[in-house]
């Protein structure tokens, strides 16, 4: 239901009131191609045949979700009224460049932490109304998914932790109102706070803006002392910094510049000789 109302807000955004060349041109069957004009890894593909369903357009896919492409390769046929497919063609490269530019920057972290036992995450830093679609395009480029909201996991945050006057009482609390199945994390950003949360029952700590130092301390003292607690690494990712990161131990890397920092990607469309 999301990817159909979003392909229908996404197009009547770009045609407004009508598509002032379809008042003036007569209809044909056309066949267009979308190109690659840079390199990179493919996302978008259940929105766009999702669009081909609602606008009554044929597609043949030559690339497959999370697949990468270079320079001039042909990604996609489309077949059908020149009308329709020149009125949604702004609106099929923008979701195809949107997806695949943040697959394409998550790959590029994948690959650099793929010799270690670590999953790369996104965050909630998404924009807004667009979070469904990001984190999907962040799972095409071989990323994994954070929480997708405030219901799904509850997580305790220094702002969070300011109003707690009791970590232990807190957990207690809260473990008979939160969902069975819901896990709690625990932003920490010292050993001392990592001690007090791993022992007040968190599930998951995150190492927020820690020295990678820092960080080995606390996967040591995990490992030794709870080691079915998971351990995420966040603040000052970069895929400079990524590797080194991975090397300490934890479980999992967030960041939000999986999203927030891919540029896009330059693809293109093209009408075949009528």
């Amino acid at each position: 239901m999301f990817k159909q109302k979003f392909i229908e807000s996404v197009v009547a955004e770009d045609i407004g009131k009508g598509d002032l060349f379809s008042r003036i041109s007569q209809s044909k069957d056309i066949t267009a191609y979308i190109i690659a004009k840079s390199d990179g890894v493919f996302a978008g593909v259940e929105y766009i045949d999702t669009m081909a369903d609602i606008y009554n357009i044929d597609l043949k896919w030559l690339v497959k979700e999370g697949e990468t492409f270079s320079k001039g390769d042909k990604l996609l046929y489309i077949f059908g009224e020149s009308k329709t497919i020149l009125s949604l063609e702004r609106s099929i490269l923008n979701i195809l460049l949107h997806a695949s530019s943040i697959a394409t920057l998550t790959n590029k972290f994948v690959q650099k932490i793929a010799p270690y036992d670590v999953k790369i995450l996104d965050t909630r830093k998404t924009r807004p109304l667009l979070r469904e679609f990001e984190k999907y395009a962040v799972r095409c480029g071989g990323g994994i998914n954070h929480r997708m909201g405030l219901d799904d996991c509850l997580m305790l945050k220094d702002t969070h932790l300011k109003t707690i006057d009791n970590l232990s009482e807190f957990m207690q609390e809260i473990r008979m109102k939160i969902p069975f199945t819901a896990k709690v994390e625990i932003e920490c950003e010292n050993l001392d706070m990592v001690k007090n949360a791993m022992g007040a029952g968190a599930d998951i700590v995150m190492c927020d803006n820690m020295s990678n130092e820092d960080i080995k301390e606390v996967v040591s003292f995990r490992n030794h002392h709870y080691p079915h607690i998971l351990l995420e690494a966040s603040g000052n990712v970069s895929l400079d910094t990524i590797e080194n990161i991975a090397k300490t131990g934890v479980d999992a890397i967030s960041s939000g510049s999986l999203i927030h920092q891919a540029n896009w990607i330059d693809l293109s469309m093209k009408v075949e000789d009528v």
